[in-house]
């Protein structure tokens, strides 16, 4: 209940040394309850360095506004922000945005499992944040946020400004989503290593996106895509595509400027796939193995 949980977040007044905050799954806690939290929060007693907030359905939008600003108070010493399944929408997510511009030591943001579908004001606000030369961000997951193209588009000015772009499970992103990442990751800024794009339907159309997307890349190593073998929608035309990108053989300068970073397209928790042109493994391995010696597949 309101009361319980204001009793308890009372208790952390004497608790100056916590620096790790977790509340997961409580859904009695109205927006009255979280306004106990958001002042310990403003008082500064606690410089929390991770606080995850999971699972809390009554936070909303509403609850999220009241928390935003004892977010604020927290400042350079948060590391770590979960907000995942809390039932965010677009005007929760423009008050993320705001909070996070005195959160610049923050490493991990996870903000998967609210619902984006409608949310490209707050997306925006979010890559704009990103953008920032103060933000270090280095893992942003938003799977299972009902992402769309037009929200991708807002995002994907700042989404390559993160060393981990976590998009798995969002399905309405397709192909014309993608082409929206094609320039942030041609870009010398582009600081992604890992992108996740499993339980998005890629196609044909979508892995030649990402293969002239990636063919100039430098810095991504690990592409996460669904077991493609089983996808109807991906021909040999797609594979060839991307082997490419990996291998261009039309001309020595070609096949020296090809992408020989990438060494996994695959997540080994879901086991591994064998995508069906066997050179693609080859490339895959030669990056992995022997990147000294890629250029000369």
């Amino acid at each position: 209940s309101n009361d319980g949980f204001t009793a308890i977040v009372r208790v952390f007044y004497s608790m100056s040394q916590l620096e790790e905050l977790v509340i997961i799954d409580n859904n009695s806690v109205s927006p009255d309850g979280w306004s106990e939290l958001r002042t310990l929060l403003e008082s500064g007693v606690c410089e929390l360095k991770q606080l995850r907030l999971k699972g809390n359905n009554y936070i909303g939008n509403e609850g999220l506004d009241v928390l935003s600003n004892g977010l604020r108070g927290i400042r350079s010493s948060l590391t770590v922000l979960n907000l995942s399944d809390n039932s965010i929408g677009n005007e929760g997510l423009l008050n993320v945005g705001e909070t996070l511009q005195t959160c610049t030591g923050l490493e991990t943001l996870d903000l998967s499992r609210n619902d984006f579908s409608s949310a490209a004001a707050g997306l925006g606000c979010l890559s704009n944040w990103l953008r920032r030369d103060e933000v270090n961000l280095q893992y942003l997951k938003l799977s299972y946020c009902r992402i769309n193209d037009v929200g991708l588009h807002e995002l994907f000015q700042g989404a390559a400004n993160c060393e981990i772009l976590d998009l798995d499970g969002n399905e309405s992103i397709t192909a014309t989503g993608l082409s929206y990442l094609y320039s942030s990751i041609r870009s010398d800024r582009c600081r992604l290593e890992t992108l996740d794009l499993r339980g998005i339907p890629v196609g044909d159309d979508g892995m030649e996106v990402l293969a002239r997307g990636l063919a100039d890349n430098r810095s991504v190593r690990n592409l996460y895509l669904e077991d493609l073998g089983d996808d109807i929608s991906v021909t040999s035309a797609g594979w060839i595509a991307f082997s490419t990108a990996l291998c261009d053989t039309s001309s020595v300068n070609s096949t020296y400027l090809s992408n020989h970073n990438i060494c996994d397209i695959w997540d080994e928790d879901d086991g591994e796939f064998i995508p069906r042109q066997s050179i693609f493994n080859k490339y895959l391995r030669l990056n992995g193995e022997y990147p000294q010696y890629a250029a000369r597949c």
